[in-house]
């Protein structure tokens, strides 16, 4: 099959600049094992090998881009232990869920160390595997961020249209921290651009009746909460310490010392 393409013939695909596609499709065509193929199959072989390393590049891409502090979280290894109170056909929904066509929201909402940090980065990490780009921060590091950014009029633009524009925003840590009257209005600014467009889920030790309380600003604070709690799903995670539970099981690992 080889002797079909000549030396020229290899150098005009490479000058497509289709490096991957070329590099496949040589390897294909001179393999004799390939010879009872049809071109068209050879060449389509060589296109779904190109696609899928591309689709690779892409996802990795996304979840570089979201910065989750967990990378590697993956929703088929989650834990289903009794008094979690999640199961595999929901957390499969999850996987599996176009963000960009339904802007509900999501409160994922347990103690701390209930592992709600690495159910959230395996529900973000999922979506960048369907296409989806991703924003991940800690409500600390994003009052921080908007804090910081009015001094730059132009990178504050830039900030908060990446907050209202990605395809999913997760907030973590949501009102672990106290915010000011200008991050509560910024804040404000991008959960009402997102309303009914693009969802976000919000990640939190305590639920709705506290962020109010805590606000710098009562009517701000009923508008910032109303929009995060209604139109939304909740996942009230149960008291299980997934923190304790990991713990342990590394003690018992082998090779552990201290």
């Amino acid at each position: 099959m080889n002797q079909m393409l000549t030396s020229e013939d290899h150098q005009k695909i490479k000058d497509l600049r289709l490096t991957i596609f070329a590099e496949k499709f040589f390897e294909l065509t001179n393999d004799e094992s390939n010879d009872s193929l049809l071109p068209e199959e050879v060449f389509m072989n060589a296109v779904d090998h190109t696609l899928g390393i591309r689709q690779s590049q892409k996802t990795s891409k996304l979840i570089k881009q979201a910065q989750f502090p967990l990378p590697s979280a993956n929703i088929a290894e989650l834990h289903y232990l009794p008094g979690r109170n999640i199961d595999q056909a929901r957390m499969k929904r999850y996987a599996n869920h176009q963000w960009r066509t339904d802007p509900t929201n999501l409160l994922i909402i347990s103690p701390t160390g209930g592992g709600k940090t690495y159910i959230a980065c395996a529900i973000g990490v999922a979506a960048c595997h369907s296409g989806h780009t991703v924003y991940y921060t800690r409500m600390d590091d994003l009052a921080r961020l908007l804090m910081m950014a009015p001094d730059d009029r132009r990178e504050h633009h830039q900030l908060l249209e990446r907050l209202q524009e990605t395809d999913l925003l997760i907030i973590d840590d949501f009102l672990t921290v106290g915010i000011d009257q200008n991050i509560a209005s910024d804040l404000f600014a991008v959960l009402a651009d997102r309303e009914h467009r693009l969802p976000t889920v919000i990640v939190s030790q305590t639920d709705p009746s506290y962020w109010v309380t805590v606000m710098p600003d009562k009517i701000a604070g009923d508008s910032i909460v109303n929009r995060l709690a209604n139109n939304t799903r909740w996942l009230l995670l149960g008291k299980t310490d997934m923190r304790q539970i990991n713990g342990e099981k590394a003690r018992d690992a082998a090779g552990f010392w201290e």
